[in-house]
């Protein structure tokens, strides 16, 4: 796997020739240009790049003019000039308006490399930053796996072992029960954490668009392919993809999936260059298999290569004593969200909570309750603010309700699964900021106040 992906635009040949090596030499994937409009040119049609090194002074075009139109196209790619000593001050000026780096003439290549380096991972870690971002109002959506009866704890057991293998598991569960956030805590519970958890509903796109979507396609390959484009197998590389509804997938796919998983290389539609990709599989399904591999819909060679370990996700009606510990979970969050005080729960409340079936799982609760604590005035939620709608499901017997069981709820008890997922973002943030508790704040979306608050709760030094 090649570190990165450079784009150099140099004009004077024996420079381009002398850079091109520096970083083909430890491992960069490098294209040059000798002129800086073909260079350009080839930018805007590949988007894999992750740092254009230009020369600031080119004729024909500039650095400047290069540094404007990759931050316009991809303000994430890395700029990085190069500028003869007299040119210095425009160099800081280019800074001022959106370069990363620069390097004066002549280059010292090994500071060249240095640099470099400095800003591929600098670009690849801020990636990983707006993912962790775009999950922490869900504190990675644990709340949602939260529980405490058997059939939970055994889940949890489960992906403890799992976890840190690299067998392929099939997740399989009713809609509602949580499978992506599952795979995701088998990815953060992995030796993978640190590289991308990518998840792909394949229920979700066309299926003349999932060839490309999963394994890429070369510019020109069909109409509007007018990039190359990197698959989700290889965005993935090195960490996890997570196929949701797998069952969903055609034959055709089944079979190229098929050879991905047993070759571990991809070849994009409209190209014949195989492409090697280490990337774990998760899937996901709610759907037979074994049915539908007796009804010649599934491919029993994949649903065997899929299904290494199976993982079962209860449905909710098989633990109904973990109600009280969702339902705090979620007013929580939505008091948060939405600026209430709800600090409880009536019995009648439970009562009929707990006599539901709840055919929607712990989605169809997390939605009742952000309706109730939207709907309520008072700081108790009380059967008044239920849905019309919402009755008991007929003949239906919760397991909490059992002669000699009782359920209560109490507005103090700890959310362990929470607490913890938010303690492991908070000290993954401060490693990926070497300590600086300000951009660890920033990146975690909190007051630096409050981190210190959640350092001394959770005693992380």
């Amino acid at each position: 796997m090649a570190q990165g992906s450079v784009l150099v635009l140099e004009d004077e040949a024996e420079n381009l020739r002398s850079l091109t090596k520096a970083l083909e030499k430890v491992g960069y994937d490098v294209k040059g240009f000798q002129d800086p409009r073909e260079g350009m040119a080839y930018f805007g049609t590949h988007d894999a790049i992750d740092l254009v090194l230009t020369d600031l002074r080119m004729p024909g075009m500039d650095g400047m003019e290069v540094l404007k139109r990759v931050k316009e196209s991809e303000p994430s790619v890395a700029v990085l000039l190069i500028t003869a000593f007299g040119s210095v001050e425009s160099a800081v000026q280019a800074m001022k308006v959106g370069a990363d780096d620069y390097l004066a003439k002549p280059v010292d290549l090994y500071e060249l490399r240095r640099r470099v380096q400095a800003l591929v991972e600098k670009r690849r870690l801020r990636n990983e930053v707006d993912e962790l971002k775009a999950r922490l109002d869900e504190r990675f959506g644990f709340e949602h796996i939260i529980g405490n009866a058997r059939p939970m704890r055994e889940l949890f057991q489960q992906i403890r072992m799992v976890a840190p293998t690299r067998v392929t598991v099939l997740i399989q569960g009713e809609s509602g029960t949580g499978k992506e956030l599952i795979a995701n805590a088998i990815h953060q519970n992995s030796d993978r954490k640190r590289a991308r958890f990518l998840p792909i509903n394949c229920a979700a796109i066309p299926s003349n668009l999932m060839e490309s979507e999963l394994f890429g396609h070369e510019r020109g390959s069909f109409t509007g392919a007018e990039k190359v484009h990197q698959g989700k197998f290889e965005q993935a590389t090195g960490g996890t993809l997570f196929l949701d509804e797998i069952g969903e997938l055609t034959l055709d796919l089944q079979a190229k999936l098929l050879r991905v998983l047993e070759e571990r290389v991809v070849t994009r539609v409209g190209g014949t260059q195989p492409i090697p990709v280490d990337v774990r599989i998760l899937t996901a399904t709610h759907r037979d298999l074994p049915q539908m591999v007796a009804e010649g819909k599934f491919r029993e060679d994949l649903m065997y290569r899929l299904k290494v370990v199976e993982i079962r996700i209860p449905p909710l009606r098989e633990r109904i004593e973990d109600i009280p510990l969702l339902v705090q979970a979620f007013i929580a969050q939505f008091n948060r969200e939405h600026g209430k005080q709800v600090t409880g729960v009536s019995p009648e409340v439970l009562s009929l909570l707990t006599a539901y079936a709840w055919p929607g799982n712990v989605r169809e609760l997390r939605n009742l309750v952000e309706r109730m604590v939207i709907f309520s005035a008072e700081d108790e939620l009380r059967a008044a603010h239920l849905p019309h709608d919402f009755k008991p499901s007929p003949g239906f017997v919760p397991a909490a309700a059992a002669p000699g069981a009782r359920l209560t709820f109490r507005p103090t008890e700890s959310i362990q699964a929470l607490d913890e997922m938010e303690r492991q973002a908070i000290f993954r943030a401060l490693q990926e900021n070497a300590g600086n508790k300000t951009q660890a704040a920033r990146v975690l979306g909190i007051g630096v106040r409050t981190l210190h608050r959640k350092l001394k709760e959770y005693r992380i030094q």
